[in-house]
């Protein structure tokens, strides 16, 4: 693995001074941009392009249902403990796969499948196996395709695990946040250690291909030295991917986290030592700092791919599979085509009532113009490969006929001395190239080459550390 993928600086003064709101860059535009004025037959002339062009599929499904809220989670969700309400949700999301199957060329490769939520074993088996035929009849997986899903370690058993890997998941994510059961009792989510790695024991006995575990970091009562604790057990987890993450403190957004002890929570100065010593023992542990909050093992595929420059970004972050139309079912869930995004209803009225009606339940969406797509690109390659290459874009958008990269980006460039002065990145003859003290903050290097960030005066988005 080349060494720009190994190293990472860590800057203290500059990662406080370039602590500001932007967007993940999951998508470009970013998805605050949906709007309720787009035409939904922009969605399905976008679905005929992507069948023209043979363009391979990624599908997402949304499980809403929670027993039982956390505090820290700013997901969608639905908290219930009325089972009965699964089967309606599965109807609808049936009904929704028959209306949008027929519009698909059955030819284009579905490379990959994900379910998230909520909490998808809210499900039971017998309804998880009613959504997987459901899907994969109407979009047939191809051989190689990555199915994941993302489990409540909390209401999962041997026999779960076991029959979710027969069903043909190769892939599975469950979260942590925190083995301390102070921080776990302050955020609603009891998870003893023991449970946790007698989980982890069923998952690879079962034969997963890959585990991801989410950390977070800057809840309630957390310590630089809890945390490290937390590091060192979830390094006994041995997991093929770790996501930690920031958590944004925002009740008037999500009224749940005012249950929290806001009093508890760690100080900005604690939050960026606990930052550093994330990054700092979980490389000592031989993973890969992939970007933003992810960590891989160096033969983890997704660090493979980054090395190689083919490490690629979506609503579903980081993945190693090539550009793909991705097709969200479910409520709040969002279709990422070519050029058009489009946002499902976000409440379950909404969604049965819009298919009740023979219609697709799209609530909002986008249709990108050229330079959302030429500005998409280079946000993506900086995200991912931490580098990106005038020619290449040139090449791609033919910008060398009107201008060239230099011309298209002359205000863009310019903004960048500053962090360029400050040891960011490297300005070569062909492009651009995030230095290790930049790849902590590779999301304010993109966010200078985002039209509509520059235009907001609100900015809503969490902090970039």
């Amino acid at each position: 693995m080349n060494s720009l993928s190994q190293t990472v600086e860590f800057n203290a003064d500059l990662i406080n001074r370039y602590n500001q709101g932007i967007p993940r860059y999951t998508s470009y535009p970013p998805a605050t941009e949906l709007t309720t004025e787009f035409d939904p037959t922009d969605f399905r002339a976008a679905l005929a392009m992507g069948n023209y062009k043979q363009t391979p599929l990624s599908l997402y499904c949304h499980i809403p249902f929670c027993s039982k809220a956390c505090y820290f989670c700013g997901c969608n969700t639905i908290i219930t403990q009325h089972k009965p309400a699964v089967d309606p949700y599965l109807k609808a999301v049936k009904k929704q796969v028959e209306k949008i199957a027929p519009l698909v060329d059955r030819q284009r490769p579905v490379n990959q499948l994900h379910w998230g939520g909520g909490t998808p074993n809210y499900l039971t088996l017998a309804q998880a196996e009613f959504l997987f035929t459901t899907l994969t009849d109407a979009f047939p997986l191809a051989e190689n395709a990555e199915v994941s899903i993302e489990v409540n370690p909390c209401y999962v058993d041997k026999e779960y695990i076991f029959a979710l890997r027969q069903m043909g998941f190769n892939r599975i994510s469950f979260g942590i946040q925190d083995f301390n059961p102070e921080v776990q009792a302050a955020v609603n989510r009891i998870q003893p250690e023991k449970m946790l790695f007698e989980v982890m024991d069923w998952i690879r006995s079962a034969g997963f291909e890959s585990v991801n575990v989410d950390l977070i970091y800057g809840l309630p009562h957390q310590t630089l030295e809890t945390f490290r604790e937390t590091l060192r057990k979830t390094a006994q987890l041995d997991p093929d991917r770790i996501a930690v993450f920031n958590f944004a403190y925002i009740p008037w957004l999500k009224p749940v986290q005012k249950k929290m002890p806001e009093s508890a929570l760690p100080a900005a100065a604690e939050k960026l030592k606990i930052m550093e010593a994330t990054i700092a023992d979980l490389t000592a542990q031989g993973y890969a700092f992939i970007g933003m909050d992810h960590f891989a093992k160096p033969d983890d595929e997704l660090a493979i791919a980054q090395q190689k420059g083919e490490l690629h970004r979506n609503f579903q972050g980081y993945t190693t599979l090539p550009e793909s139309d991705l097709l969200g079912f479910g409520i709040t869930s969002i279709s990422m085509l070519q050029d058009v995004y489009a946002q499902n209803s976000k409440t379950l009225k909404d969604f049965y009532n819009a298919l009740d009606l023979d219609q697709l339940p799209i609530e909002k969406g986008v249709k990108l113009s050229q330079d959302d797509l030429i500005r998409r690109t280079v946000i993506k390659e900086l995200m991912c490969q931490f580098k990106l290459s005038a020619q290449d874009l040139e090449n791609k958008y033919h910008l060398g006929f009107d201008c060239d990269f230099n011309d298209y980006f002359a205000q863009e460039l310019a903004a960048l001395d500053s962090l360029e002065a400050d040891g960011l990145l490297r300005r070569l003859g062909d492009g651009i190239e995030v230095t290790p003290r930049g790849r902590i903050l590779i999301r304010n290097i993109a966010s200078v080459f985002d039209a509509y960030l520059q235009k907001k005066q609100d900015r809503t988005f969490s902090k970039a550390i």
